[in-house]
């Protein structure tokens, strides 16, 4: 059962091989023998989604249940959840029990799945390595000296030790992609707008995208078929017609065109990750598919250009919490020593405080035109790129990181290199793209990921290209020694 797909334990559960309650207990045992370890999960509350469970199987047996009814999913602490701790992995909310859900997880409890617990992350989803949570590093269940990506590093640790059959992660600059690279699973972001941001706690709010992470591109449609949706309670919510996100799956790659950009295949490249890519490649030629070399000339101002913006957003968004729970507001204009004696204070860690001091500063009188609105015009410039590729291509491919998972601690004293580990990402969020990753190989037992980009709005055609190279091969099947 804890490899199974979720459509397996769909049909499993509406046969009554095994009860919501039993399957729930199976991974609520699993968290409780292997979480001191891996550190995955920072709430566990075992009664509430036993009530859960038994819910849903009071659905199932009604016949009122749907797909999802009765599977346990993990969630990212970065969702409100009423009567659930969520912290968003910040001493800040290291108390703060949420009295509503968001609409992420309405959704879920709407289609009766049953939550398992709030997964760790990085402190306000400001990192790439899980390390930055004042709950403590995560681990990777493929070798526990290493780090399992960030921000939603829980979430990805959560599925490939298969404590969760799946989770719910959020992308502002490769937090759902990166991590499950690096943990050898499939992690999808949607185009920006398809799922609401209402309930989730924000980082950056014009590049923040919640999206579903699980074993295998099949999982993540059914699960995105939960997620997505129009919401009048956020304003950056796109009013789209309803889709089924698995219609595609089963359709041939027969003279689908998938561009190849320049700037995926340079320097920085490691030759292993390199190497699984081009397999990867390979595969696709075998399937039908053929590549057409592309280039998007702006994407080596992506990282530059996010490092301006998403701390900008980051800082104004933590201005706006509740003043007496967080005693903070973050001056537009003002003394940025001052500013920093107030994080301090209140017990930012390092990276939120080294992030809030960038977005105050070049938000800053003097440095806004200079800083901030050169990096949104480079940001248009990077959109206009990939507008171009696609008229190319049918899906962008690449690598997702540049390297696998790296040490504990490794990049932590060097914030250039850890940023850096999103180099490949950060462009599909500048641009509001739908992206995501699927395991390709192993360089010295580690995974790696093969990033797929699609055009606005083509999560199913995406989802189509992953899912056809997963029939084919059996990277995503992989799951680590010992667990």
């Amino acid at each position: 059962m804890i490899n199974a797909s979720l459509k397996t334990l769909s049909a499993a559960l509406a046969q009554k091989k095994i009860s919501s309650v039993e399957l729930s207990e199976l991974f609520l045992k699993r968290i409780e023998q292997l979480n001191p370890s891996l550190n995955a999960f920072i709430t566990i509350d075992r009664e509430r989604s036993l009530s859960q469970a038994r819910d849903a199987d009071a659905r199932i047996a009604a016949g009122t249940g749907g797909l999802l009814t009765g599977i346990p999913i993990a969630h990212k602490d970065i969702f409100c959840a009423e009567g659930w701790l969520t912290t968003c992995g910040s001493k800040m909310l290291s108390n703060f029990v949420s009295p509503y859900d968001a609409t992420v997880i309405e959704r879920f409890k709407a289609a009766g799945t049953v939550t398992l617990g709030k997964t760790n992350m990085d402190e306000f989803a400001m990192g790439s390595s899980n390390e930055t949570s004042y709950f403590g590093s995560v681990k990777n269940p493929w070798d526990n000296t290493l780090v399992p990506g960030g921000s939603s590093g829980g979430s990805a640790a959560a599925i490939a030790a298969r404590l969760a059959p799946a989770a719910t992660g959020t992308d502002t600059g490769g937090s759902i992609r990166q991590p499950a690279a690096l943990c050898g699973l499939t992690g999808l972001k949607p185009t920006y707008g398809v799922v609401s941001r209402y309930g989730m706690i924000a980082f950056a709010s014009s590049l923040d995208q919640a999206g579903p992470m699980a074993k295998s591109a099949e999982d993540c449609a059914l699960l995105l078929n939960a997620m997505a949706g129009f919401d009048t309670r956020d304003s950056t919510s796109l009013e789209r017609p309803t889709e089924d996100y698995a219609r595609d799956l089963s359709q041939p790659l027969a003279g689908l065109k998938i561009g190849l950009p320049k700037e995926f295949f340079a320097e920085g490249l490691s030759a292993e990750v390199a190497q699984s890519v081009e397999a990867a490649i390979a595969e696709y030629r075998k399937l039908g598919a053929v590549t057409v070399d592309i280039s998007l000339p702006n994407m080596k101002l992506s990282v530059p250009a996010y490092y301006v913006i998403a701390p900008a957003e980051a800082s104004s968004n933590l201005s706006r919490f509740d003043g007496v729970r967080y005693g903070y507001r973050a001056p537009q204009y003002g003394d940025l020593h001052d500013m920093y004696a107030k994080t301090r204070a209140q017990g930012f860690g390092p990276e939120v405080k080294r992030r809030i001091l960038i977005g105050a500063y070049v938000l800053s009188h003097g440095y806004y035109d200079a800083y901030y609105l050169q990096a949104q015009r480079i940001r248009r410039l990077i959109a206009e790129d990939f507008i171009s590729a696609f008229k190319q291509c049918d899906v962008i491919l690449g690598p997702t990181a540049p390297t696998p998972a790296f040490k504990l601690g490794e990049k932590a004293g060097d914030p250039v290199q850890m940023y850096l580990s999103d180099i490949y990402t950060i462009a599909v969020n500048l641009a509001g793209l739908p992206g995501m990753s699927i395991p390709c190989g192993f360089t010295k037992g580690l995974p790696v990921g093969l990033q797929l980009i699609g055009n606005y709005f083509e999560e199913s055609r995406m989802l189509n290209v992953a899912h056809q190279y997963q029939l084919a091969t059996d990277w995503h099947t992989r799951m680590p020694e010992g667990i």
